[in-house]
């Protein structure tokens, strides 16, 4: 069973920054290749915002987040990573981590088999 632990969301004013991560369990090491972060807002549907390979050297943006947010893994301890700066009251919503076997990422929530269940993330003006 693929497990997926997501952590850092919370309250930050616009301007301000926030880790967020995301802990795959043990045993699923072994069969965790892309990943990637979505968020949804409410009233809205869960929109890709960044996605990394399974080495983590390719890495894609959607355009709203880049030059402010990195995704980065340390695959030693399973975890991928969002560094959100210069953080926007519009960049408030619940932000997933996704997952999947296959090796590159995708911006289609319908190619990741395995979801975290969701950290907040509220930025006030």
């Amino acid at each position: 069973q693929v497990q997926l632990v997501e952590s850092g969301g919370g309250l930050v004013q616009a301007g301000g920054s926030l880790r967020l991560s995301c802990a795959a369990s043990r045993r699923t090491q072994s069969i965790i290749n892309a990943m990637g972060w979505f968020r949804q807002a409410p009233g809205k549907e869960r929109e890709f915002v960044a996605g990394i390979n399974s080495v983590g050297g390719v890495t894609v943006y959607t355009d709203s987040v880049k030059g402010r947010f990195t995704i980065f893994r340390d695959n030693a301890k399973n975890t991928v990573y969002l560094q959100m700066n210069s953080l926007k009251p519009e960049d408030t919503a619940v932000y997933y981590c996704a997952a999947d076997r296959k090796p590159n990422y995708d911006t289609s929530p319908a190619y990741y088999d395995y979801w975290g269940q969701g950290t907040q993330v509220t930025v006030s003006s």
